[in-house]
């Protein structure tokens, strides 16, 4: 009988996971500790055995397919997995996706005293002191977001305030919430709901309104929704990007750059950092689609400057023809092993 997991996460220290596992005698517990990662010592407790490890390379993906990977390959029953706070859930599902391991859910726990400026800040986990490895690039807000986004429940360490629920709202708006203080695991993880995404990898092809977040703004939090049907214009795209960083909280989608008109590109950001990949070939009609959660940005002047950013008709029709600058066409996200 393959392992059913329980993924803990969070960017803050906390006892949830313990909770879980209390909850649930006949479970068993595992824990990482990678604050020794970029010197290749990973630290793992399973069931109260310390095991340390120390990898010839010391990146995330290195203690994922060494270690936490056939760990539970090896392990049957209900495993509750405290992952380490530098660790994004999205990356430990996708190294599991191809075995017999089953997501049961994925539990984040949001600090709500840090959450919001953590969301929207500029800071890297290297400057907290926190990268994973010497290639480790990733930001603050990229890790706290990614976090609660792909998480089927929410614990919250205290009440929080009207604008962060309305960012949790639309960011995550099927997960069940408790706080911490009134923590019933058992009632949690009931409340999840059958359609919830429990570790599943999206291609990014799909609608990426997960859930059914509201479209209507609240204490100055709204989403914005674009899609449209031509391309945008690669320069003048680029030249719109400040307008999906400052007060935004989360910038997701595919987008097509006339520049590329095979591509499917991915555009992603979290607090001041932004990432462009490519999903590869568009699959049918390039129906490029971005939603855009902000805190305190104005809505309609992000929805105006994309779409001031699409090429114009008379461009549409020398599309053949015109050779376009294309600020996308070296700039990806980088292949690094974190």
């Amino acid at each position: 009988m393959a392992a059913r997991v329980v993924l803990v996460a969070g960017f803050t220290h906390h006892d949830v996971a313990d909770e879980l596992w209390r909850a649930s005698p006949e479970s068993s517990l595992v824990r990482h500790d990678l604050s020794s990662l970029a010197e290749g010592v990973v630290r793992r407790w399973a069931d109260g055995r310390l095991t340390v490890l120390e990898l010839a390379h010391g990146c995330v993906s290195c203690t994922l397919r060494l270690d936490l990977v056939p760990l539970l390959e090896g392990l049957d029953g209900r495993v509750i997995v405290q992952l380490d706070p530098m660790l994004e859930p999205e990356a430990v599902c996708f190294a599991l996706s191809e075995t017999e391991v089953e997501i049961e859910a994925v539990v984040t726990v949001v600090d709500t005293a840090t959450w919001l400026d953590d969301a929207t800040s500029a800071d890297s986990l290297a400057d907290r002191g926190m990268r994973a490895a010497e290639g480790d690039e990733r930001m603050v807000a990229q890790v706290v977001v990614g976090q609660t986004e792909f998480a089927d429940a929410l614990v919250l360490t205290g009440p929080g305030d009207p604008v962060l629920t309305a960012v949790l709202d639309r960011l995550s708006p099927d997960a069940p919430r408790q706080q911490l203080s009134e923590l019933d695991v058992h009632a949690l993880l009931a409340a999840i709901p059958a359609d919830a995404r429990r570790g599943e990898i999206d291609d990014g092809f799909g609608s990426l309104l997960y859930g059914r977040p509201s479209l209507e703004p609240a204490h100055g939090v709204s989403v914005v929704h674009f899609t449209d049907r031509r391309p945008f214009h690669p320069m003048r795209l680029h030249n719109c990007i400040d307008v999906l960083l400052d007060g935004v909280v989360r910038v997701r989608g595919r987008v097509w750059v006339a520049s590329q008109p095979d591509a499917a590109l991915w555009l992603e950001s979290a607090g001041g950092g932004l990432r462009v990949g490519n999903l590869g070939p568009w699959e049918g009609d390039r129906d490029q689609e971005l939603v855009v959660i902000t805190r305190s940005a104005d809505a309609a002047e992000i929805a105006a400057a994309l779409r001031s950013a699409l090429v114009t008709d008379e461009e549409l029709g020398l599309i053949t023809e015109l050779d376009f600058a294309d600020p996308f066409a070296d700039w990806h996200e980088e292949e690094m092993e974190l």
